[in-house]
């Protein structure tokens, strides 16, 4: 059994639920995506499942003109990740981008109806706050009701903007808001993951030492040079921030395709740029005494394994990874709301749905009812769709009907499943379980000609 899997089973017998996170920040360097990402995304490792991939990238390629069709259509990169994700059952729950930063949140299916009130922000810090090459992008969302938020940052460059780099961070930190009655900015969330391109370097130590306590596997020699390290010493808002300890080279700089430092004329000395840290959120003092908080710490974060990967070469940076276990007590454990296809569904009849929600449900007259396919990659990736309200054909104490358009469903038929959106919630709040469409009877027909003029082509020949 893998590490962590009787945690799992005692959580559960606990009533607690325990969720495996995997994030990845990556700075691509303008470059497309590589045609292999398995050891990224840990596909391939035995044992328990990721439940939630968030990427964070960095100098995703803005360039004018592509920034301006991305801001139509998905880049190149969401795509990429959505294709190979949605083949596994994980849907985009939310993304972000501001110019070469973008940030992606996926969810395994049975998760999606507990990921609530969805939020994101952007603040920019390039050019004094007028241009978005740097600064940071971040998602918010309440998960099974607590509230975490996920802030993937592109800090300032160069070994001498330490300070700045720190004044930026500080910056983000107080300018990101959030609408809702507890959580209003960054630092109240329950979890706070925060990763990007940090940038932060190592001083002192000159690049003939720096490359020989790497050459030797010495890290440990390097870490109490480096920057947010001091930083983290010294700064009262970092003090609660945590990290895995850096057991990998330095993530930057390389020689593009290759696993080697850089070669050029500047020759920029090595530095763990790329990094991941998590606070959780103290308990107010006397909290307990007073009855605001259980006993029992409601949400707790674990690290499992923080990981360069020296294998991909599409940049002068390693990509970097985390996984974690977050074990929490469900503030929540039945979903808004409940639905099911009416009946059996065929291209040839009407499509009925029949749904019902809590009673503390906010309705919105945007509220709208999707028709997925099995490996959909988001909510707007429905086959069709109803208004709620405008389609509403029936109303009782316990459940309501929406009609779907018959004309519009899928004539090959095939495995569905349907999705309740939530407009104030921004995220699906209901899913189905998978049902079965008949084709319509026009389609096999001429399926069943056409295999029988295939068998009379062959019996002739």
């Amino acid at each position: 059994m893998e590490p962590g899997g009787g945690a799992a089973a005692a959580a559960a017998a606990a009533g607690r639920k325990r969720l495996r996170l995997h994030l990845i920040t990556w700075n691509v360097g303008t470059a497309s995506p590589p045609t292999d990402v398995t050891s990224l995304l840990q596909l391939s490792l035995q044992g328990l499942p990721v439940d939630m991939y968030v990427i964070g990238l960095q100098e995703v390629n803005s360039k004018i003109v592509n920034f301006l069709s991305d801001l139509a259509f998905d880049d190149p990169w969401s795509l990429f990740f959505e294709t190979i994700l949605s083949s596994l059952s994980y849907v985009k729950v939310s993304s972000i981008r501001m110019q070469g930063l973008l940030l992606l949140i996926f969810a395994k299916h049975g998760h999606l109806p507990y990921i609530r009130n969805i939020q994101s922000q952007f603040t920019r810090t390039g050019l004094y706050g007028y241009w978005g090459n740097k600064g940071a992008v971040s998602i918010r969302m309440f998960l099974y009701g607590h509230a975490v938020c996920f802030v993937n940052c592109h800090l300032p460059a160069h070994m001498e903007n330490a300070d700045q780099r720190l004044d930026d961070f500080e910056h983000i930190l107080e300018l990101q808001q959030f609408e809702g009655e507890k959580v209003a900015g960054v630092l109240d969330h329950d979890v706070l993951f925060w990763f990007g391109d940090l940038n932060f370097r190592i001083e002192d130590y000159g690049l003939h030492f720096v490359r020989e306590s790497i050459n030797n596997n010495r890290f440990s020699l390097l870490w109490e040079k480096d920057q947010l390290n001091i930083a983290k010493k010294k700064e009262a808002f970092l003090q609660e921030f945590r990290e895995g300890p850096l057991q990998f080279k330095p993530t930057y700089k390389f020689d593009l395709y290759s696993s080697e430092y850089d070669t050029s004329g500047k020759k920029r000395k090595p530095a763990w740029t790329d990094r991941i840290l998590w606070r959780l959120k103290s308990p107010l003092p006397h909290a307990s005494e007073a009855g605001e908080m259980p006993e029992e710490q409601a949400i707790s974060v674990s690290l499992h394994s923080y990981a360069s990967h020296m294998s991909y070469s599409i940049s002068d940076h390693k990509p970097v990874t985390g996984t974690f276990g977050l074990e929490l007590k469900p503030l929540v454990s039945v979903p808004l709301v409940t639905l099911h296809p009416v009946g059996k569904w065929s291209t040839e009849q009407e499509a009925t749905v029949s749904y019902s929600a809590l009673p503390e449900f906010p309705h919105s007259a945007w509220d709208w009812i999707g028709l997925y396919k099995v490996t959909f990659r988001h909510a707007n990736d429905y086959v069709i769709y109803a208004w709620v309200q405008d389609n509403e054909i029936s109303s009782g104490e316990d459940a309501k009907q929406v009609y779907l358009s018959t004309e519009e469903l899928p004539m090959a038929g095939g495995q569905f499943l349907l999705g309740y959106y939530s407009h104030i919630m921004q995220s699906i709040v209901g899913l189905s379980q998978h049902f079965q469409i008949q084709p319509s009877r026009t389609l096999a027909e001429k399926d069943l000609a056409l295999d029988g003029e295939a068998l009379q082509c062959g019996a002739t020949e």
